[in-house]
C-alpha cells in the first residue's frame, strides 16, 4: 500500500490546490496533516503571532477538517516545530513520502531541507501563484528588477494564467489508526464595529466555503467596476476586494479570482478597475517571484542594496506600535491594525513609510509587527512591501517616503478616519 502524508501549509482548501489533488492521485492512503508552530518572540521583544492571526488561522484549519470529515478523510492537526513532529509521525506510520506547496521563504525551505535531510522524500509543489513558471516569458534568473518591465513583458506574451482545478471526487483512505480528535477554535478577540474586515462574523472567517462566497457576491455586486475609484479608500469593507486574508490563508487561489474576474468582464465589459484587480494579483506574484531569483538576500538588513545596516529608534518604535506618535493619521492607522488585525493597503504604506523615515526605524521591525497583527500577512508581499519601501528592495527610486500631511488631505480631507480612530 502507497501510504502518503499531505501536509497542508499555507493552502488551507480541497478546491483548486494542485498538490493535494497530485497527493490523492498518488496515495492508496493519504493522512492529512496541519502543524501549527509554538508561539516564539520575535527579536523585537513580542509574540510572532497576535491573538487576530492566531484565531482567523485556527478557524480556517479546523473548516478544512470539517471539509476533510465530511469526505471520509480527516485532518491530523499536531502542534510543535514541524519537522520533529512529521519525522516522529512518518517513522510512526512508516511512511516515506510527504507531499506539500513549496514555500519560497528561508524558514519554509530550511523546513523542507530538514525533513529530506532525515531521508524522507517530499514532493514540493510551486502553486501559489497565477502563473505558472513555465509559462512565464522569462527565467526566473532573468526575473525583471522593476515590477512595470515584468507587467509589460506578461502582458506583451498573454501569458495564461493557472487553470482553476476541482476538489478531487474522492478522498484516499486514512492509514490504520489514525484517529483526528477536533480541536476547538480559538477563542476570537471581540469584533469591533468599526473593522474593515471583521473575521469573527461568519461570512469573513477566513475559511474555502466563506472564501467562495465572498468572491462570488463580490463580482455579483458589480462591486469591480468600482475598485479602481475606492481601493485607496480607508475603512469600508467594500472599498476594496478584501481577498486577502483568505489568499494568505490559501483558502482562495489566485486563479479562481482571475477566473472569476474574466467571467465578469465576458458578462460586464472590461474597465480600468477590472484589469486593476489583474494588477494587483501581478503584483503578487512579483513578490513571490522575487523570492525564487533572490531568497535570502531579501532578508537581510541591507536587502537587495547591500551595505550598511538601517538604523532603529527603540522608543519611537514602541510608540508607533501602540498608536502613540502624536501624529493623528498614523495614529488612527495602529490603532485600527491592533484592534482589528486588518489595515487598508494605502494605510499601510503611510505607517511604514513614517516608521522608516520619520521615526527612523528598522523597516524589520515593522515588518515583524505587520507579521504578528495582520489577519492577512502573507510572508511573500509582506517582506517585498516592507523592503520596496524602505528602499532595500526593487523600487527604482530607492524608497517611498510619504508626507503624512498630504496623504492626510488626500484620502481623509474630511478628518472621519481619524476621528473614527480617535
Amino acid at each position: 500500500m502507497n501510504t502518503l502524508i499531505y501536509w497542508f501549509r499555507q493552502d488551507l482548501r480541497l478546491a483548486d490546490n494542485p498538490a493535494f489533488t497530485q497527493a490523492c492521485d498518488q496515495a492508496h492512503l493519504l493522512l492529512p496533516v496541519y502543524c501549527a508552530s509554538p508561539q516564539t518572540s520575535t527579536p523585537w521583544g513580542f509574540p510572532r503571532k497576535g491573538p487576530h492571526c492566531q484565531s482567523i488561522e485556527s478557524a480556517a484549519v479546523n473548516a478544512l477538517a470539517n471539509q476533510l470529515t465530511a469526505k471520509g478523510s480527516a485532518l491530523l492537526q499536531m502542534e510543535g516545530d514541524p519537522v520533529e513532529q512529521l519525522i516522529a509521525l512518518a517513522r510512526r506510520l512508516g511512511v516515506e513520502k510527504i507531499v506539500c506547496e513549496r514555500i519560497a521563504a528561508p524558514e519554509e525551505e530550511a523546513q523542507v531541507e530538514a525533513l529530506r535531510a532525515d531521508g524522507l522524500q517530499v514532493e514540493d509543489h510551486w502553486q501559489s501563484s497565477l502563473l505558472t513558471l513555465d509559462s512565464l516569458p522569462m527565467h526566473v534568473e532573468q526575473l525583471p528588477d522593476v515590477f512595470s518591465s515584468f507587467r509589460r513583458s506578461v502582458e506583451k506574451a498573454r501569458t495564461p494564467s493557472r487553470t482553476v482545478l476541482d476538489a478531487p471526487a474522492a478522498l484516499p483512505e486514512l492509514p490504520d489508526g489514525i484517529t483526528a480528535q477536533p480541536t476547538p477554535c480559538i477563542k476570537s478577540p471581540d469584533l469591533d464595529p468599526r473593522s474593515a474586515f471583521p473575521y469573527q462574523k461568519p461570512a469573513f472567517d477566513g475559511s474555502e466555503q466563506s472564501a467562495l462566497q465572498h468572491l462570488h457576491q463580490y463580482f455579483d455586486r458589480q462591486l469591480a467596476n468600482s475598485y479602481k475609484a475606492t481601493r485607496n479608500n480607508l475603512s469600508a469593507v467594500d472599498d476594496s476586494t478584501k481577498f486577502s486574508p483568505w489568499l494568505a490563508l490559501g483558502s482562495l487561489s489566485a486563479p479562481q479570482i482571475d477566473q472569476a474576474l474574466k467571467a465578469f468582464e465576458a458578462e460586464h465589459g472590461a474597465n480600468d478597475s477590472t484589469y486593476w484587480i489583474y494588477f494587483e494579483l501581478l503584483w503578487r506574484d512579483y513578490f513571490r517571484l522575487l523570492h525564487l531569483k533572490y531568497g535570502r538576500l531579501l532578508y537581510r538588513a541591507s536587502g537587495l542594496k547591500g551595505g550598511s545596516e538601517p538604523g532603529h529608534n527603540p522608543q519611537g518604535f514602541a510608540r508607533w506600535c501602540r498608536g502613540e506618535t502624536g501624529e493623528a493619521l498614523i495614529d488612527a492607522g495602529m490603532r485600527e491594525l491592533a484592534a482589528t488585525g486588518y489595515l487598508s493597503n494605502r494605510m499601510r504604506q503611510i505607517v511604514a513609510s513614517y516608521l522608516i523615515f520619520d521615526l527612523k526605524g528598522d523597516w524589520r521591525a515593522g515588518a515583524a509587527w505587520f507579521e504578528a497583527q495582520l489577519v492577512d500577512y502573507d510572508v511573500y508581499s509582506n517582506q517585498g512591501n516592507w523592503l520596496y519601501i524602505a528602499g532595500y528592495g526593487t523600487d527604482p527610486r530607492g524608497g517611498r517616503r510619504f508626507n503624512t500631511a498630504k496623504q492626510a488631505d488626500e484620502h481623509d480631507a474630511d478628518g472621519a478616519y481619524r476621528r473614527l480612530w480617535a
